[in-house]
C-alpha cells in the first residue's frame, strides 16, 4: 500500500484519536490541574517501562518479521507463537514483582502511598496489554491497514469514555486507574474485529517457542527494551529535576506542552509505524532505501512544518480551549517545543532505519547517548533559563540526534552498496 493511501486511511484513525485526546485532555485539565498532569505523566512513563519489561517491546519485531516473511506463513506462525509465549511469561513475572514493590513505587513515583493499588491493577492487566500489542503488530505486519484503522478508532473512543468517566467520578485516582485497565478493555474489541481473519486461528497463534524465531525477536527485544526503558526513565528524571527546581505546578506546564506535541504528531508517528517500518524491512538495496527516505521526507516534513506554524499562531487559543487558564504560563514553551518537534520527526525518519534493519549496537549506543545528553542539557539550561530551558534542551538534543542519524544511515547505505556489489 502506498505512503499516501496509508496516511489517508491512518489519518482517519488519528483524527478520531486526536479528537478523543482533546476531549479527554480538557476533562483532565479541569479535574486534575497542572500538578495532576505532572503525576499522570510520571505514572504513564512507569506503565510504559513495566509493559516493556513484560515483553511488549517484541511487537516491533513481530511487525518486522511478519512483513519480511510475507511469502512464508510457517515462519510467520513460528514468530507469533514464540512472541506470545515469551510475552505471557514475561507479563506474569513482571506482574508478580509489581505486587511486591507497589507501596515503594507509589511513594517514590506518586509521592503518596495510598495509590499503591494502582500497581495491583497494572499487574492484573499486563497480559492483556501484551496480547493487544501483539495482535496489533500482526495486523500491521500483514499490512491490513483497514483493520488497523478500525481497531485504533474503537480503542481511542473506549479509552476516552473510560478515562473521562473515572476522572469525572474519582479525580486523579480514577484517571490513573483508567490508564491501567483501558488496554484490557481494548483487547476485547481488537479480538472481536480480527477473529474472522484467516490468520486468527489458535494453531497459528499458540504453539512451541521456536529457537530461530526467538533469536530474531531477541534483537528487537533488546532495542525495544532499551528505548522503552531509557526514554521514560529520562523523562522521569527530568520531571524530578523540574519538581525540585521549579515545583510540581511548573512541571505540569511542561507536561501539558509535551501532550500537545504528542497529540498533533500522532499522524506522523503512527504513519511511520504503519507504513515505514514494514517497508524498510522489505528493502534490499541502498538505492531503494535512499529513494524511500526522500519520499517520506518530502511527504512528512511539510506536514509537520505546517502543523507547527498553525499551532504557534493559535497557541493562546489552544491553551484556553483544551486546557484552562491555569495553564497560561506554558505559552513561553511553544517556540522551542515546536522547533524540537520538527527536529524529532526529522531524526526519527532516519532512526526508524535502525529498527527496520535491526542495527542493534548502534541503536543502543545512540539511545543511551542522547538520553543522557537530554538530561544533562535539561539540568544545564533549566538552571540558566528556568522552565523554558527544558524545551530548549529538547530542541537542541534532537538537532544533534538528527545530524548523528544522517551520518549513521549514510554509512549503512554504503555498506549495503558494498554487499550488493560483492554479491
Amino acid at each position: 500500500m502506498s505512503l499516501v493511501k496509508t496516511s489517508l486511511l491512518n489519518g482517519i484513525a488519528v483524527a478520531v484519536k486526536i479528537a478523543s485526546a482533546l476531549v479527554l485532555n480538557k476533562i483532565l485539565a479541569v479535574y486534575v490541574g497542572p500538578a495532576g498532569y505532572a503525576i499522570i505523566g510520571q505514572f504513564q512513563n512507569a506503565v510504559s517501562i513495566v509493559v516493556s519489561l513484560a515483553g511488549g517491546v517484541v511487537a516491533t519485531g513481530v511487525t518486522k518479521a511478519t512483513a519480511q516473511h510475507f511469502d512464508d506463513e510457517a515462519k510467520q506462525h513460528a514468530v507469533w507463537q514464540t512472541a506470545i509465549r515469551f510475552s505471557l511469561g514475561a507479563s506474569l513475572i513482571a506482574g508478580t514483582c509489581l505486587l511486591f514493590v507497589s507501596h515503594w513505587l507509589s511513594e517514590w513515583l506518586l509521592q503518596r502511598t495510598e495509590m499503591s493499588s494502582l500497581f495491583f491493577w497494572l499487574a492484573l492487566t499486563l497480559p492483556a496489554m501484551a496480547a493487544n500489542n501483539l495482535l496489533m503488530a500482526i495486523v500491521n505486519g500483514k499490512k491490513e491497514v483497514d483493520i488497523y484503522v478500525m481497531v485504533n478508532i474503537i480503542g481511542s473512543v473506549i479509552s476516552m469514555l473510560v478515562t473521562g468517566l473515572l476522572a469525572f467520578n474519582f479525580g486523579l485516582y480514577g484517571a490513573l486507574v483508567a490508564f491501567t485497565i483501558n488496554p484490557a478493555i481494548v483487547l476485547l474489541s481488537t479480538t472481536a474485529i480480527v477473529v474472522r481473519r484467516n490468520w486468527f486461528k489458535a494453531r497459528f497463534l499458540w504453539g512451541q517457542m521456536n529457537r530461530s524465531a526467538l533469536h530474531e525477536l531477541s534483537k528487537f527485544y533488546l532495542m525495544g527494551l532499551a528505548s522503552a526503558l531509557i526514554m521514560p526513565a529520562t523523562f522521569m528524571l527530568i520531571r524530578d529535576h523540574l519538581v525540585t527546581e521549579l515545583g510540581v505546578t511548573a512541571t505540569g506546564y511542561w507536561q501539558a506542552s509535551w501532550k500537545i506535541s504528542e497529540i498533533y504528531l500522532m499522524l506522523v508517528t503512527s504513519t511511520l509505524s504503519v507504513y515505514y517500518l514494514p517497508r524498510i524491512a522489505e528493502i534490499r538495496t541502498a538505492s531503494e532505501l535512499k529513494s524511500e527516505i526522500i519520499k517520506v521526507y518530502r511527504f512528512v516534513l511539510p506536514i509537520v512544518l505546517m502543523c507547527t506554524l498553525v499551532i504557534f499562531i493559535l497557541r493562546d487559543f489552544i491553551i484556553h480551549t483544551i486546557f484552562t487558564t491555569e495553564f497560561a504560563p506554558m505559552r513561553e514553551l511553544f517556540p522551542w517545543q515546536l522547533a524540537g518537534d520538527v527536529m524529532k520527526i526529522g531524526s526519527w525518519i532516519l532512526g526508524f532505519i535502525m529498527l527496520g534493519r535491526a542495527m542493534i549496537k548502534l541503536f543502543l549506543i545512540t539511545e543511551i547517548t542522547f538520553s543522557i545528553s537530554l538530561v544533562l542539557l535539561n539540568w544545564l539550561l533549566v538552571g540558566d533559563f528556568g522552565l523554558v530551558g527544558v524545551s530548549m534542551a529538547y530542541a537542541t538534543n534532537y538537532c544533534l540526534h538528527w545530524v548523528c542519524m544522517w551520518y549513521l544511515v549514510k554509512h549503512e547505505m554504503r555498506r549495503m552498496e558494498l554487499v550488493h556489489d560483492q554479491s
